[in-house]
């Protein structure tokens, strides 16, 4: 075995120019942990030479730096990764220097932060065209990781007709049966979806035009728009948006159902995405209810939802198609790899 094949820096060099097959968010993670274990170690590090003594100097050498604790952990993870495909590939042989050290990201619950509906308002307003308005309701209505499922999104995804959206998720593709989801073309994302369709250009392929370049820095432009709108930028711009959407879905639907709609588990849902609002404790301080009739306490999804507080209609088993919906839109029968689930099946 050639020692030079062992060298740190360009053994991770040489194994990101074997994966062509890598997103560049994904690459760009590669990149960083490089250049931490780089910065360490030194680009001529022999592998073979470091060991788990090694890899938690390596720990409190980014703590010292001040990275987060959760920044940590990723790139521990993602080290970990590496050295398993040195492995792999005969560059080093024994145990992996990064196992068992701590690579699951916590959750950050002084992070956490509910977007009202009302301020979503405020934001919309903000927004400079009808696309960015469209990838902001898509987020907080929708439930849509930002960039990558509203990038990967095409006109065929929307079915007007029975109002459901089929979301890609590069995210989560890699695991099987996990290419995608289905949605509800919910009513309060409808117009903003609708707006963008009647203003794309004929033949417009992705339902999102204008921001495709990799180099747009979508939630740099997104934190201005919050700012234009008169708000505070909070913590975690995008993910709050669907962490919101989620706790509110919660409140209506079976969380398997929402979990399925999101596209996370029950405990990514729990620990990342719930949250205990304000709403929650002004609802709490109110007169206590009359116990619910054991006939009443059937599955919700059974029934359409009554309309919530904010007067929008609830998304229900009756829901009706508008009239003002476009009649032209492409058959959904020819979906390649995502079936709808049957009309009586669970999303």
């Amino acid at each position: 075995m050639s020692s030079g094949r062992a060298v740190l820096g360009a053994f991770i060099d040489a194994y990101i120019a074997s994966r062509p097959d890598v997103k560049p968010h994904t690459l760009l993670n590669m990149q960083q942990v490089r250049r931490w274990l780089v910065k360490y170690f030194g680009e001529s590090r022999d592998m073979r030479t470091i060991g788990p003594g090694d890899a938690e100097d390596w720990r409190a050498f980014m703590l010292k730096e001040g990275l987060g604790e959760n920044t940590i952990r990723r790139h521990i993870g993602r080290a970990r990764q590496l050295f398993k495909a040195a492995s792999r590939r005969g560059v080093v042989r024994g145990a992996n220097p990064l196992e068992g050290m701590a690579a699951t990201v916590r959750a950050d619950k002084s992070r956490q932060f509910f977007v009202t509906l009302e301020d979503t308002a405020k934001v919309l307003q903000a927004c400079p065209d009808a696309e960015w308005r469209l990838l902001v309701a898509l987020s907080r209505y929708g439930g849509l990781r930002i960039p990558s499922e509203p990038l990967a999104m095409r006109w065929a995804d929307v079915d007007w007709e029975r109002s459901r959206i089929r979301v890609p998720s590069p995210k989560t593709e890699h695991h099987e049966g996990k290419d995608c989801r289905i949605i509800p073309l919910f009513p309060e994302l409808r117009p903003y979806l609708l707006e963008a369709f009647e203003q794309a250009e004929p033949g417009a392929e992705y339902v999102i035009t204008r921001y495709r370049d990799k180099y747009t820095n979508l939630r740099t432009r997104f934190c201005r728009i919050i700012v234009k709108a008169g708000l505070q930028v909070w913590p975690k711009p995008w993910h709050n948006m669907r962490a919101s959407r989620q706790t509110e879905l919660c409140e209506r639907y079976p969380i398997h159902v929402v979990c399925g709609w999101l596209g996370n588990s029950r405990a990514i849902a729990q620990e990342h995405y719930l949250q205990v609002t304000d709403a929650h404790f002004a609802a709490a301080l109110v007169e206590p209810q009359q116990p619910v009739k054991a006939e009443a306490a059937q599955n919700p999804a059974q029934y359409p939802a009554e309309p919530g507080r904010n007067g929008r209609e609830a998304v229900g088993a009756g829901m009706q198609n508008r009239p003002d919906l476009p009649s032209d839109s492409e058959s959904y029968d020819l979906l390649h790899s995502c079936q709808y689930p049957r009309q009586d099946s669970n999303l």
